[in-house]
């Protein structure tokens, strides 16, 4: 029986390359007489020379000259040699030896003997059979490859009962198994036959083949690729293979992230090398579900030295931005572009300015991140230049807003439309741009403008953006137009899909109310309180506050918005009702505070009213409505009150500098102070501003 065989290639004392060499049982033979007779066609003479040369039996010579061809890079020759090979009936033969080694009244040597015997000569008729696999593969019959891989899987399960144990296996054998088990499911892939590929992954992981940490990770990383990139859907591991308790991936893409979590688990504690790639496939799958937070918890996790610290700050910055912790990514940024470490990272500086033009408190920070950005960016690097021009605009509008100069204010804002502009010849195809533009000519009241662009916007993206229809009602309803506006918010309601719809409907109620039809309104306000509960039922609650789906409705701010719309038609007892419920959802919170000062004002409770709109303030020291109520209160108590009505009404209009009820109340408090001029110009402001004034502000769609 064979108990050592292979062949090789030696080299004399001279450094030449001397003829090739095999050995088996103890015995020596070169083979230039054996690829003489292959070369000549003589199958039968090359097999028994080896036989007679080495002593082996029929199976084993075959197996043997079958690899010599392959080895030679002679694959038809090799298939003709395995296809005369009886190789399942050499399996068969080989059984009993494997089962003996459980049998009770042999002495351990005996079993160890014939256990060792037995998977030598398994081992020489498996690689057989995954040798004639490789040929059919290269010849290109994949299926006919893939079913002979298969057979040494079958063949393993059957000699080995189940798989191979984890004990001490030939290291031959054990290598072509790996080698077999990593090969299956590839060749189904080449085949075109995906689900059974995906049968050949999960077999190879999940049955017992005794393989080494490296060969493991190549599987699982192959199936995840697969998972991710094939565009097959999987169905679920079959319960045979389920334990009760463990987790069950729904879907190729949880499947696909728990198989790269376990890599990244091995590579942690250093049973496999460090593979980039995987990290590259996890940060694709984890962006596809916006888990970026689980991704920066991984990249936390490699340890340190792989990758730069820089790049590993950006990176971390651009996962806690995607989970909405801006706050957390922009100090990671500014580490990043200290002058000591890369101050003129492009990447770096575009997000810590797409980051601060979100708060009017680091907006000013943000130009000079998009300055810079500009600066650094090459005569031929348009687009990057685009991006920080339309980044530099987006800043300069929201610090014009913290400005509490009017000339300031005006200068900036027309500084930020100036920039948007300039950003256009760079990004004519960016529609977030285009949208954008409309905005800020819709916050200037240049409404033909804003009009121009909202519908630039709504073709260029074929009406599929709700936001769009959103600004097209606010620039319509700003013009007064509001038969044509809720022609829109129909014609949109119309091809936006259900689960969509609820900012749109909003929209239409705040319309009806405008023309003075409350009861549709309240209709409305009723079909969006239908389809929050039933978004909230069948999505479930917001896994984080940092993950907001603008389309999806929030209950709360519904009741909030009947509460208010009973209380301006002084149905008290409806409006407490549906306080309550807001109540339930939202326990504290200005705008709750705020109907409450209304509720109370209007049963002429002065006192408590006020007691209400400066509660909220102390939850929102920049809630406007209430720094207007508080205003408009204190109004009716005499002069004194009225340096402490113009600041606050001051400080509204530096927050919104469009709200025409601030302006109003500003030029009453002139007015009975004796300002007649600034009376005069606090009330033309808000008689223009009236006439352009939006059913939403334009601010909030951004």
């Amino acid at each position: 029986m064979v108990q050592m065989l292979r062949s090789r290639s030696t080299t004399d004392s001279e450094g030449e390359l001397s003829v090739g060499e095999v050995r088996a049982n103890g015995l020596c033979m070169k083979t230039t007489e054996v690829e003489a007779k292959l070369d000549e066609g003589n199958i039968e003479e090359a097999e028994s020379s080896l036989r007679e040369g080495l002593s082996l039996n029929f199976e084993e010579a075959r197996a043997l000259l079958g690899r010599l061809e392959y080895q030679r890079g002679n694959v038809e020759g090799a298939l003709r040699v395995f296809d005369g090979i009886d190789l399942q009936a050499a399996i068969q033969r080989l059984q009993p030896s494997f089962s003996e080694r459980l049998h009770p009244r042999k002495g351990r040597s005996r079993i160890e003997s014939l256990i060792t015997v037995s998977q030598h000569a398994a081992g020489l008729v498996l690689e057989a059979i995954y040798l004639k696999a490789k040929s059919l593969q290269k010849l290109g019959r994949l299926t006919e490859a893939a079913h002979e891989c298969k057979s040494v899987l079958d063949a393993v399960e059957r000699i080995f009962h189940h798989g191979i144990p984890n004990v001490q296996v030939d290291s031959k054998l054990q290598e072509t198994v790996s080698q077999a088990v990593e090969l299956f499911p590839e060749l189904w892939k080449q085949a075109g036959c995906y689900h059974e590929a995906m049968s050949a992954y999960r077999r190879a992981l999940l049955s017992q083949w005794n393989l080494d940490n490296d060969c493991c990770a190549r599987i699982q990383k192959g199936f995840a690729v697969f998972l991710l990139y094939s565009g097959v859907e999987a169905a679920p591991p079959s319960l045979a293979v389920q334990m009760d308790g463990s987790y069950v991936p729904r879907n190729n893409l949880e499947e696909a992230i728990l198989l790269l979590m376990i890599l990244m688990k091995k590579i942690y504690l250093g049973k496999t090398k460090w593979d980039p790639s995987v990290m590259e496939h996890l940060t694709f799958a984890l962006s596809l579900c916006s888990q970026t937070s689980v991704l920066a918890k991984q990249l936390e996790e490699v340890m340190p030295g792989v990758f730069h610290r820089v790049d590993r700050w950006i990176t971390l910055a651009l996962c806690y931005s995607g989970a909405g912790q801006n706050s957390t990514s922009l100090n990671l940024l500014r580490k990043s572009l200290h002058k000591h470490e890369r101050p003129d990272d492009l990447m770096a500086l575009l997000l810590a300015a797409k980051i601060c033009s979100e708060d009017s408190l680091l907006a000013a920070e943000g130009v000079g991140y998009a300055q810079r950005a500009i600066s650094n960016t090459q005569g031929t690097d348009h687009h990057f230049k685009g991006v920080g021009l339309r980044m530099l605009g987006l800043c300069l509008a929201k610090q014009s807003k913290a400005s509490l100069s009017d000339a300031e204010r005006a200068r900036l804002q027309s500084e930020a439309l100036k920039k948007l502009n300039e950003a256009v010849p760079f990004e004519r195809d960016n529609l977030d741009l285009i949208f954008e533009l409309g905005v800020q000519y819709a916050e200037h009241r240049n409404l033909n403008v804003a009009l121009r662009y909202a519908k630039r916007f709504i073709d260029a993206t074929g009406g599929s953006i709700s936001k769009g229809w959103r600004l097209l009602v606010m620039i319509l309803s700003a013009q007064q137009r509001f038969s044509e506006a809720e022609a829109v918010t129909d014609a949109a309601l119309n091809v936006t899909a259900k689960w969509e719809q609820g900012p749109l409907l909003r929209l239409k109620a705040k319309l009806k109310i405008s023309e003075s039809l409350p009861m549709d309104a309240i209709e409305t306000f009723c079909s969006l309180l239908a389809l929050a509960q039933a978004q909230r039922k069948s999505l479930g609650p917001r896994p984080s506050v940092h993950q907001v789906d603008d389309d999806r409705v929030n209950e709360f701010e519904v009741w909030y918005g009947v509460a208010t719309l009973y209380s301006s038609l002084s149905h008290w007892r409806d409006a407490e009702i549906c306080l309550g419920k807001a109540r339930e959802l939202k326990e504290y919170s200005v705008e709750l505070l705020h109907a409450e000062g209304v509720k109370f004002e209007g049963h002429g409770q002065i006192q408590e009213a006020l007691a209400a709109y400066i509660n909220a303030l102390l939850l929102d020291p920049g809630y406007v409505p209430c720094k207007i109520l508080i205003g408009a209160l204190l109004l009716k108590m005499g002069s004194k009150a009225f340096p402490v009505v113009r600041s606050l009404l001051s400080d509204a209009l530096r927050i919104e500098p469009t709200n025409r009820m601030a302006w109003y109340y500003l030029g009453m408090a002139h007015r009975d102070d004796g300002r007649i001029a600034d009376a005069t110009d606090c009330f033309q402001a808000a008689s223009i501003l009236e006439e352009s004034d939006p059913i939403e502000s334009f601010s909030s769609i951004l």
